[in-house]
Order: structure tokens, then C-alpha cells, then sequence
């Protein structure tokens, strides 16, 4: 381990450190919004329907995982997927028609009125979460985003928007990782 090691564990700590508080001193109220939002699909027999390329894709299943498993104490099940999970869908789709249908078309199958689409991007321009998103609200599903950046047409285009307004992929992840745990802790905690 070299001083020039630890300086660049530093700086990456303060730079989320700050990026986490930028967010805590601006609105909330969207994040307060979107966890009402799945609060309401959880508690009306909807799903959350989660999606994201990457290391969204991977936040998507994260989510996904607290909300059917547990994320701080025990309690029932909540009907959540995540739309990045099964790659046969993935690949059918992919292959037959495009990347940029691989969320829209499960969305169309899977999605109902009294769903909510979450949509995790970084960059607020991904194609294939646009088009998702987009499915999501003409099927009539409450919207959600999670954006980087200025929140491209994926923020534009969600009813419930959160923007980190970051150009680092990897600091806005780490703040979008702990609001998807304050939402999940909103939610849960709704079910006491």
C-alpha cells in the first residue's frame, strides 16, 4: 500500500461524502414521493417494476431484492422485479427486435395500472430506459427516476423525479444506493 493509495481512497470518500451532502441540503420531497408512490402499489396488490443498464442494472436488483426479501426486519413480501434479471427475456428481445425494447416490452407484458416503473440511469439518456419509462407511463403506471448528469430525457420524462446532479457515474450510484435505502426504509417502516 502506497501514500498515493490511501490519498485516492480519500479523495473518493470526500467526493461522495460531499455529493451526499449537496443532496441532503437540497428537495427531498421526491424521494418522500416515490417511496408514497410504492408504498401505495405494496399495499394495493401492485408491483414495482425496476430497470437500468449496468450498475444500475444492478441497483435495479438490489432494490428489488430489499423490497421482496427484507431490508431491516422481517415482514410480508412485496411484489417487486427486476426487468435487468432474466436474460432469456433479455436476449429474445434483443434479438428479435432491439436493445432499446428490452424494458418497454416487459413492461407492456408485465405492467399494470396501480404499478410503478423505477428507472435507474446515470446518464438520463439510455435509449432502452427511455423507451421504458415511456411504455410504463402510457400504460398508465406511476413513474419514477432515478438520474445523474441533468436528468436527460429519462428525468423529463418520469412523473417522480430524483437527480443527483453529478457527471460521475460512480458518486451518483453511491447517492441513488442510499436513497433506494431511505425509500426502502420509508416503505417498510409504513408496515409496522
Amino acid at each position: 500500500m502506497t501514500t498515493a493509495d490511501v490519498g485516492m481512497v480519500e479523495a473518493a470518500l470526500d467526493a461522495a461524502i460531499a455529493l451526499h451532502q449537496q443532496i441532503r441540503r437540497g428537495d427531498l420531497a421526491p424521494v418522500a414521493c416515490a417511496a408514497q408512490a410504492i408504498r401505495q402499489a405494496c399495499d394495493t396488490g401492485g408491483k414495482i417494476l425496476v430497470f437500468g443498464n449496468g450498475g444500475s442494472a444492478a441497483d435495479a436488483q438490489h432494490f428489488v431484492a430489499e423490497l421482496v426479501g427484507r431490508f431491516e426486519r422481517q415482514r410480508p413480501a412485496f411484489a417487486a422485479i427486476a426487468l435487468t434479471a432474466d436474460t432469456s427475456v433479455l436476449t429474445s428481445v434483443a434479438n428479435d427486435e432491439t436493445f432499446e425494447r428490452v424494458f418497454a416490452r416487459q413492461i407492456e407484458g408485465l405492467g399494470r395500472q396501480g404499478d410503478v416503473a423505477v428507472a435507474i440511469t446515470t446518464s438520463g439518456e439510455s435509449p432502452n430506459v427511455l423507451a421504458g419509462i415511456q411504455t410504463a407511463a402510457r400504460g398508465g403506471l406511476r413513474t419514477i427516476a432515478l438520474t445523474g448528469r441533468n436528468g436527460g430525457r429519462v428525468g423529463a420524462a418520469a412523473e417522480i423525479h430524483i437527480n443527483v446532479p453529478d457527471g460521475s457515474a460512480a458518486r451518483v450510484q453511491e447517492v441513488h444506493r442510499t436513497l433506494i435505502h431511505a425509500i426502502c426504509r420509508i416503505v417498510e417502516a409504513a408496515h409496522d
